[in-house]
């Protein structure tokens, strides 16, 4: 017998439910589903062959409310906190199967999450091994600098960062502008089957007039994916490449990311020979210049911590510096290369950090740096 909860006003219950206080209701879902405010006190269990999310939203919940979550599909169910919610918890919030535990609600907005055996971390093989620490938590980290297979030899969760190729710098008959960095994606991921990782490469030196976008970062078929960095802007104000992972820098206007982006806008120029914007970085955009000195590149994301090393020491995806007629713009830290100056050449951006070529004037635009993927995994 099932107690009828919630309990609503001049219910009269019989001993036998009474006594079967503790036998709550089960709300059987199939497919990805978002609680509702009658799911309080109840039993979510999801049954699905694939990955799932159990969706937790703002204002849906009081204080003291709980709700038991538990998955009995094949499928990873990952338990998502919707736009102003945070969910707290000492284990995970991705659900192998038959894993499951309370979520309390500790106020509208913030939860915390009881795990009874939440997905583990898996192992793999692939790229270049090493042993870091981060936190007190060992871990091994893979680093992919040229595309390769990971080898997942245990089913589980693997954190990643994914960068992207950088954008080559402008090369024109007036001031180029810096290319932008690759876009960069993070995360963690349940990985039960190998996965190819591929390795964006850095947009190649360009004539003047041919716009080179770096190339996409991968991992296998899980739909993560870096978005190449755009190209510095060449010649004429239509004739640059704004899409990308982050925009290339401008001798005229800030050029504006799309929408559906992974880094910064490029910086804008005077509209002549004297100085171009800088490309625009993983975590900043690139400089706009208003005298003869180009535009410095966006910087990039420090991801120090994250891979066990003192902040400041690892960068990914830094902006191209634009060229000047005097100075050239100095690239984004996470190899951003620096633009030209005068009429020379430009520097390139360095190997595996995705980031941006330096653009010029009449010399040789920077190319882009390649991109690289890390993925780590607790031990």
């Amino acid at each position: 017998m099932t107690t009828p909860f919630p309990f609503v006003s001049g219910a009269v219950l019989t001993a036998a439910q009474l006594n079967d206080i503790t036998n709550l209701p089960i709300n059987d879902q199939t497919a990805s589903y978002t609680l509702v405010v009658g799911d309080a006190g109840k039993r979510v269990i999801m049954n699905n062959a694939g990955a799932t999310t159990i969706t937790v939203d703002d204002s849906i919940f009081s204080t003291g409310d709980t709700i038991f979550i538990a998955n009995k599909g094949a499928g990873t169910t990952t338990i998502t906190a919707g736009a102003g919610v945070t969910i707290n918890t000492a284990g995970s919030l991705a659900l192998a199967q038959y894993g499951g535990g309370t979520l309390v609600a500790l106020s509208a907005s913030t939860f915390t999450f009881f795990s009874g055996a939440g997905a583990t971390y898996g192992t793999a093989t692939g790229g270049t091994s090493s042993s870091i620490t981060v936190g007190g938590q060992a871990y091994t980290l893979l680093t992919f600098s040229s595309t390769g297979t990971l080898t997942v030899t245990k089913n589980g969760l693997f954190d990643f960062y994914c960068a992207a190729g950088g954008g080559c710098g402008g090369q024109t008959s007036g001031s180029g502008g810096g290319g932008g960095a690759g876009g960069v994606v993070s995360g963690t991921v349940y990985l039960t089957a190998n996965q190819t990782i591929t390795i964006g490469g850095g947009a190649a030196t360009s004539l003047s007039g041919t716009a080179r976008r770096g190339s996409d970062s991968r991992v296998g078929t899980t739909g993560i994916t870096a978005v190449g960095g755009g190209c510095g802007q060449f010649g004429t104000a239509s004739n640059f490449s704004s899409i990308g992972g982050s925009c290339g820098g401008s001798n005229r206007e800030t050029q504006t990311l799309p929408v559906l982006s992974q880094g910064n806008n490029g910086g804008g120029g005077q509209d002549n020979n004297n100085g171009a914007g800088g490309g625009g970085g993983s975590s900043a955009a690139g400089a706009t210049t208003s005298s003869t000195t180009g535009g410095a590149g966006g910087a990039g994301l420090d991801i120090s911590t994250w891979l066990g090393q003192s902040a400041g020491t690892t960068y990914l995806a830094g902006g191209g510096g634009g060229h000047g007629s005097a100075t050239g713009g100095a690239g984004g830290s996470g190899g951003g290369g620096a633009g030209a100056s005068g009429s020379g050449a430009a520097t390139s951006g360095t190997v595996n950090t995705g980031g941006g070529g330096g653009g010029s004037f009449a010399g040789t635009s920077g190319a882009g740096g390649s991109g690289i993927v890390y993925v780590r995994f607790k031990v």
